[in-house]
């Protein structure tokens, strides 16, 4: 039997044996423990300064904190006090807002009132616009007719103003007419002289001829062609369109005063080269006086107007 074999026996059967093995691993372990147990006392107060160095190092960072903490507190104040105003501010503008919002309705009913009338009067424009249509259409109608009466009216006052310048011509030409008989017979009759009764009628003449000047044409005739005998030829002349014309203005005319006037158209074509027109104003020409004027070629002007 080996030495852990007896030894196992003993402790199953020796009570007392075991109990000394008992009692002898119990001092050991007790001392063993205590060992620990100082290494542990010991690690604890190493620990213990550790901790007390980190606990130091708390209470400072502590203090800081409360510091910091105060002073947020602080700040929080403040921010409470800025708050606190901001919400004053914010109250007042939304007083502000609710105040706007209110008068906005109430100019918006207002505008709504305005538009209303603005309706309306669009409205009563249009009605007024319409009944000034009509009144200028109306208006229109009646100045056409006021034109139409004003052209009638002033149709009817130049056709009579047209009469009474008619009226007034002839009558400044029979008082004219009556004028020159009245000279006719007074040169006739010798109360004028015939030059005076000539001169008078040059006016007619130029009319008659459609000219605007008569001239006078005067010739020595030695051989008496004229007269029978030397004598000095007057007459007057007009020179229209290269066609000379011989003008013989007299009170009155007779048959001897044609053949003489006759004679002086020869004698103009011979000294001239030019065979001339002839052509007598007179308010009296006797009957034989004017057949041989139409025998002879000669024209006889008796209106005198």
């Amino acid at each position: 039997m080996s030495i852990k074999d007896e030894f196992l026996r003993l402790l199953r059967e020796d009570e007392e044996f075991r109990l000394l093995v008992m009692a002898y691993l119990g001092i050991s372990d007790v001392q063993s423990a205590l060992g620990r147990l100082v290494d542990a006392v010991g690690g604890l107060v190493r620990s213990q300064s550790v901790v007390m160095d980190v606990l130091s190092k708390i209470l400072e960072n502590i203090e800081k904190l409360w510091e910091n903490q105060n002073k947020l507190w602080e700040e929080v104040k403040a921010l409470r006090e800025s708050q606190n105003k901001l919400w004053e501010e914010n109250n007042k503008i939304w007083q502000e807002v609710k105040a706007l919002r209110e008068n906005q309705e109430r100019l918006w009913q207002e505008v709504k009132a305005l538009r209303e009338n603005q309706d309306k009067t669009w409205k009563e424009i249009e009605k007024l616009w319409q009944e000034l249509k009509t009144f200028r259409e109306e208006q229109e109608k009646r100045w056409q007719e006021n034109e139409k009466r004003w052209e009638e009216a002033y149709k009817r006052f130049e056709a009579i103003e047209t009469e009474l310048r008619n009226l007034r011509e002839d009558f400044n030409k029979s008082i004219m007419a009556v004028n020159r008989r009245l000279d006719a017979l007074g040169a006739r009759w010798g109360l004028i002289s015939e030059e005076a009764f000539r001169e008078g009628m040059r006016g007619v003449v130029e009319r008659i001829l459609g000219v605007a000047k008569v001239e006078k044409w005067s010739y020595n005739d030695v051989n008496g062609e004229v007269y029978g005998h030397p004598a000095m030829i007057d007459v007057d002349i007009v020179v229209k369109d290269g066609s000379h014309i011989l003008v013989e203005v007299k009170s009155s005319v007779s048959r001897g005063d044609v053949a003489e006037f006759w004679r002086i158209g020869r004698l103009y074509e011979r000294v001239n080269g030019v065979k001339p027109r002839l052509v007598i104003v007179s308010p009296y020409v006797d009957d034989r006086a004017m057949e041989l004027a139409r025998e002879l070629g000669i024209e006889i002007y008796t209106e005198v107007t």
